[in-house]
């Protein structure tokens, strides 16, 4: 008759080393404003990004790509709204501008650690308010 083994001790998750101090001036250049999420298509060419369309508040739809394509789907984000950075410069990623940053959360950093599946989360009001509206 063997004996069964004891249960192994669970390795402590790693958490992502902390960014370095800004002042209370840097964060305040940061324009983090509501948006609500209009269209959501895979990028043409990144596996792992959608492109989506936003409603800003401003009249124009602002297109944004997002990593998140493997956590969630258009199903899941059309209709959501979401905080985003809006005043990001913009940037040409692979042949599509993303004019922003959407807010996420996640339990591990993108490069992962360990044996522990990356969770990722947008961030959003908690009750509805109107595209645009700023966050602070």
């Amino acid at each position: 008759m063997s004996q069964a083994s004891a249960p192994q001790p669970a390795k402590p998750e790693a958490k992502p080393e902390p960014k370095p101090m800004i002042s209370f001036e840097d964060f305040a250049k940061v324009d983090l404003r509501v948006a609500k999420i209009l269209t959501c298509v895979p990028h043409p060419s990144a596996d792992r990004l959608w492109k989506l369309s936003l409603d800003d508040g401003s009249g124009t739809p602002r297109q944004v790509c997002a990593g998140i394509r493997e956590h969630y789907t258009p199903e899941q984000l059309v209709g959501r709204s979401i905080i985003i950075v809006a005043n990001l410069q913009p940037r040409v990623i692979r042949g599509e501008e993303s004019r922003g940053m959407l807010l996420a959360a996640s339990n591990v950093p993108k490069d992962g650690a360990g044996d522990t599946p990356r969770r990722v989360v947008v961030l959003g009001p908690s009750s509805e308010i109107e595209p645009g509206s700023i966050v602070s």
